[in-house]
C-alpha cells in the first residue's frame, strides 16, 4: 500500500514539475512522453524542452492533441516500470512515447534486464488501450564499444519483437553542433530542442499517429 501510495505521488509530482502545455480541445490524440531527463528538459527550463515545444506547437497551430511529460531525471526501466501502470490509470493516453534506458546504462544494468523491463512496459501500454512507441538512445564511448553497441541495439530490438513504431534518438544533427551538448558531456542543450521536436513532430504524422 505504501509503495502505490509513493508511485502515485511520483506520477502526480512528475506531471506537475513538467507543467505539461495542452491544447484546449479534447477531440485529438493525448501523448503521454514518459522518460528520463531526456526528455525531462534536465539543465534547461522545462518550457524549452522538447516535449513542451511539441504540445505549444500543437496549441499554437490550433491542432486539437494534448501532451503529458511524465518524464523524471535519473529514472530507469526498473522505475519506470514502478510506476507506469498508475501513470497510464491517471493520465489515460492514446498513445505513449517510453524514453529510458539510460540510467541503467550508465549504471552498467543487464542489457537482458534493460529490454525486458521495456518489453514489459510496451505490454502495459498496449494492455491499456494505448499505442506504444519505442525511443532509441545511446551511451557515451566510455563504457565500452561491446557494451554500448548492445545498448544501443536493444530498443530497435524491442520494437521489431513488439511491432511498434521505433524512432531513434541518436541522431548526429542532435548533438553535433558546437554547443548544441551540456558541460556534462550527455544532455542537449536548449538549441538542439527544436530538431528533436520537428523530428517526433515528423515521425508521429509520418506514422499516422495524429488522427
Amino acid at each position: 500500500m505504501a509503495m502505490r501510495f509513493m508511485t502515485k505521488v511520483l506520477v502526480l509530482m512528475a506531471v506537475l514539475l513538467t507543467t505539461a502545455v495542452q491544447a484546449r480541445s479534447s477531440d485529438g490524440q493525448h501523448l503521454l512522453v514518459f522518460g528520463d531527463s531526456l526528455s525531462a528538459a534536465y539543465g534547461i527550463d522545462i518550457e524549452k524542452g522538447w516535449a513542451s515545444l511539441l504540445a505549444q506547437h500543437w496549441q499554437q497551430n490550433g491542432k486539437p492533441h494534448r501532451l503529458t511529460n511524465a518524464s523524471i531525471s535519473g529514472e530507469t526501466t526498473d522505475g519506470g516500470l514502478a510506476r507506469l501502470p498508475v501513470t497510464l490509470q491517471e493520465i489515460k493516453p492514446d498513445i505513449v512515447a517510453i524514453e529510458l534506458g539510460a540510467n541503467d546504462g550508465l549504471r552498467g544494468h543487464p542489457l537482458t534486464r534493460i529490454q525486458a523491463n521495456l518489453e514489459r512496459m510496451v505490454d502495459l501500454v498496449e494492455a491499456a488501450g494505448a499505442q506504444p512507441i519505442v525511443i532509441g538512445i545511446s551511451l557515451p564511448p566510455s563504457h565500452g564499444p561491446r557494451y554500448v553497441d548492445g545498448f544501443r541495439s536493444l530498443f530497435a530490438k524491442v520494437a521489431e519483437a513488439k511491432q511498434v513504431p521505433f524512432i531513434d534518438f541518436y541522431r548526429a544533427e542532435f548533438f553535433d553542433q558546437p554547443g548544441y551538448i551540456q558541460e556534462d558531456g550527455m544532455h542537449p542543450t536548449e538549441a538542439p530542442q527544436p530538431l528533436i521536436r520537428d523530428a517526433v513532430l515528423g515521425f508521429l504524422e509520418q506514422q499516422n499517429l495524429l488522427q
